[in-house]
């Protein structure tokens, strides 16, 4: 456990080269714009993601102030102010896994109607994934939804587009919105998505992923390994999966993020309702640590 201050050479590396690929587009045509946002754009900017993550958890440095501003250095190249709001509600994830009217990853009751099970309606919402992202905060009423770290996140960052759109062109802000929008959804890297808690029926609330892009991807895919050691910074999970074998080995887990994805769209048996869920439970108040409560059941919910 502890910190890894290293990852701010990353961050300020992959943003400078978001930034200096999206310069090399502005030369090229449109069509240059997408394939190089799919094919090397997607995956800088789901890294971006994972060390927002790292700073979430404040994996990065000690100061608390000190990762939010990295996170917020991120966004320069994720186009959308987004750290603030990702650090607020992925705590509540973390604290309340599973409870339906706590932890934002759960999908709305309304939402999971509406993707229901047809193949066409899954490859949709998995494109859009984060935009679905972005509004299942929406549900939580017991969260103050704005504070000044966020209104800070929001003007640095549209005034960081606004000067990038001023400087290189709208190219570029096509180039770092398409490599967002991609990295969350359909790309092989879009499967983490669904890798993390959803389930076939096996009765695992979390899994992992083991693949190679976990290389390319500061190993997120040791996803049951940080739900247990949270304070375990990124370089460290293969090392602790590596202690605990009894623990881990054993259970399911996975080894292509693109087999996930492709097995969520076309098994009808998957939807995104295909998760556990915890009945409510007593709670304090949130960031004041987790409640204690008397055992939480659980089900999958279903479409009925």
């Amino acid at each position: 456990m502890g910190t890894n201050p290293y990852t701010v050479f990353w961050s300020a590396g992959l943003v400078l080269l978001q930034l200096s690929i999206g310069y090399v587009l502005t030369n090229l045509s449109w069509v240059w714009v997408f394939v190089a946002a799919y094919l090397i754009g997607a995956f800088i900017n789901h890294a971006l993601y994972v060390i927002m993550h790292e700073c979430t958890h404040n994996l990065v440095f000690r100061n608390p102030a000190y990762n939010k501003v990295l996170g917020i250095f991120g966004d320069f190249a994720l186009l959308v102010p987004s750290a603030m709001a990702f650090r607020k509600y992925h705590l509540l994830h973390h604290q309340y896994l599973g409870q339906y009217d706590m932890d934002p990853d759960v999908v709305s009751r309304t939402e999971g109607r509406l993707v229901g099970n047809s193949a066409v309606r899954k490859i949709v919402w998995v494109f859009l994934l984060g935009v679905s992202q972005a509004l299942r905060p929406l549900k939580i009423k017991e969260v103050r939804r704005v504070d000044r770290w966020l209104v800070a996140n929001i003007l640095i960052v549209l005034a960081v587009d606004i000067l990038i759109f001023a400087v290189m062109g709208p190219k570029v802000l096509a180039y770092l919105g398409l490599s967002t929008l991609i990295a969350l959804g359909l790309h092989p890297v879009g499967g983490r998505w669904i890798q993390e808690h959803y389930t076939d029926g096996d009765g695992q609330e979390t899994h992992s992923y083991y693949g190679p892009l976990n290389k390319l991807c500061f190993n997120v895919g040791y996803h049951t390994e940080h739900h247990d050691f949270a304070s375990v910074p990124w370089n460290n999970l293969p090392k602790l999966k590596r202690l605990a074998p009894d623990y881990y080995d054993n259970l399911k887990s996975y080894s292509s993020w693109t087999a996930v994805l492709f097995r969520f769209i076309f098994d009808r048996s998957m939807s995104t309702f295909s998760r556990i869920v915890h009945e409510p439970r007593l709670r304090a108040a949130p960031g004041q640590g987790a409640s204690c409560s008397s055992p939480v059941s659980k089900r999958n919910q279903n479409l009925e």
